[in-house]
């Protein structure tokens, strides 16, 4: 069995700061934990906006709290996000996230993160071999 605290894992190397400072996402499960998916409680900032492409990974999104939306890059729609709204992006869809107040979010992504995982000039994720290398 795994148990582990938002607090503790908020004050360790789980805790990844976005270098563009519009996020920062607490890892509490991760790869080396071997369940198939990864779970995260991620803070957008408020006032901020994050262009994000998941190509290699699914990622679903839970609203907590605070308000935003996300724009779908393809036909341009506007989703308003608020406390109770899920998001899935199925299709790998390219888009951006707008924190109109603070938000957090509950975020599963699968196939799962390793860690310290940030998004690269195109909203990307790599994806990382057991090396601890990026396959991409």
């Amino acid at each position: 069995m795994i148990v582990r605290t938002l607090q503790a894992a908020e004050q360790s190397e789980r805790r990844v700061v976005a270098p563009g400072g519009t996020w920062e996402s607490t890892r509490l499960l991760l790869k080396n934990d071997n369940m198939g998916f990864s779970f995260h409680i991620t803070t957008i900032y408020a006032d901020t906006e994050t262009h994000i492409w998941y190509q290699n990974h699914l990622e679903s999104v839970y609203c907590i709290s605070g308000e935003g939306e996300i724009e779908t890059l393809e036909d341009s729609k506007v989703y308003p996000i608020k406390p109770g709204t899920l998001y899935i992006l199925d299709k790998h869809d390219e888009h951006l996230l707008r924190g109109h107040s603070e938000m957090k979010l509950a975020c599963v992504f699968n196939p799962p993160l390793s860690g310290q995982e940030v998004h690269d000039e195109n909203g990307v994720y790599p994806i990382f071999g057991s090396s601890g290398k990026s396959l991409i």
